[in-house]
């Protein structure tokens, strides 16, 4: 495949293969079929942790987390309806207010529930979920307060992403996509969301632009 790559063309080629590379994907045979009889996905609160520290209390750090689930999840909605309203998505995307407000009558996250159950009690097709785990936390007031009033420092955050696309259907796992990002303090949950879905939809079975091999 490569010897048949023109010299002039080959690096764009790398570069392409380096970003699809450094990720872990995983989607079902039947993953592109499922997702395009979807009607409504529902895009559920991400798991986040935050590395401890010694000098944050663990009540701040649960507040912190949530904040950064709450922020994420909204960004990922925001990126979704996005490339809906350009056609690039045809699926209905639960409002993440009403998702949250279900979720929380259910009990949930503290009452465990199996992705089957969510399915039937949101009331939707596929759901996607996803977790992060941040070195420390990225939405710019908590970044700020952590580093003066705990003395959080470093440049660089290390930030593991894992996402989730389940069948309501058939109940089963159809895509995954797992990566890791670096960023500095100023790094967003906006900027790390653009990042993440940028690489994720050139696989995710809901975009236009899938295909298998992540090009």
């Amino acid at each position: 495949m490569i010897n048949r790559i023109k010299p002039r063309n080959l690096l764009p080629f790398l570069i392409v293969l380096c970003l699809v590379s450094c990720a872990k994907v995983y989607y079902s045979e039947d993953a592109r079929y499922l997702a395009h009889i979807q009607h409504t996905i529902a895009i559920l609160p991400p798991t986040v942790s935050i590395s401890a520290s010694k000098k944050v209390e663990a009540e701040a750090l649960k507040e912190q987390q949530r904040t950064e689930s709450y922020n994420f999840q909204q960004e990922i909605y925001a990126w979704l309806l996005k490339r809906k309203m350009k056609r690039q998505i045809i699926q209905e995307i639960q409002d993440v207010e009403k998702t949250n407000i279900l979720l929380k009558r259910a009990g949930y996250p503290d009452s465990l529930l199996t992705k089957g159950e969510i399915c039937q009690l949101l009331g939707v097709d596929g759901i996607i979920s996803s977790n992060f785990a941040l070195s420390k936390p990225l939405s710019q007031g908590a970044a700020i307060a952590t580093a003066v009033l705990f003395g959080v420092s470093g440049s660089t955050n290390e930030v593991r992403v894992s996402m989730s696309i389940h069948d309501c259907s058939k109940t089963k796992l159809i895509w995954k996509f797992d990566h890791q990002f670096s960023g500095g303090l100023g790094s967003s949950p906006s900027r790390l969301v653009d990042n993440l879905m940028a690489m994720a939809s050139k696989s995710m079975p809901y975009t236009k632009n899938y295909n298998r091999n992540g090009f």
